[in-house]
């Protein structure tokens, strides 16, 4: 377990926007091993309202599109799995 401390001092340097961003790659990787495109799809979908939930005032409006286009791809994903 990380002490609260470690953890607020990286977030300081960053926006929620680019930590955010961080956990979508962590956690696409962390399902890539499942082999599965149907939990990437979820999880694309999943990162995309959040990133369009997030408010604006605590990232910047390129969050706003990067939701937008996850919202799209997720489903695509979906319906193009195999799973």
């Amino acid at each position: 377990m990380l002490p609260i401390q470690l953890i607020d001092s990286f977030l300081l340097e960053y926006n929620v926007g680019q930590a955010l961003l961080l956990v979508f790659i962590l956690a696409t990787l962390g399902a890539l091993p499942l082999k599965s495109a149907k939990v990437v799809a979820l999880n694309t979908m999943a990162f995309g309202v959040i990133f369009l939930l997030t408010p604006q005032s605590l990232v910047p409006l390129h969050y706003l599109f990067l939701g937008i286009a996850l919202v799209i791809i997720g489903p695509l994903l979906w319906t193009t799995s195999r799973d």
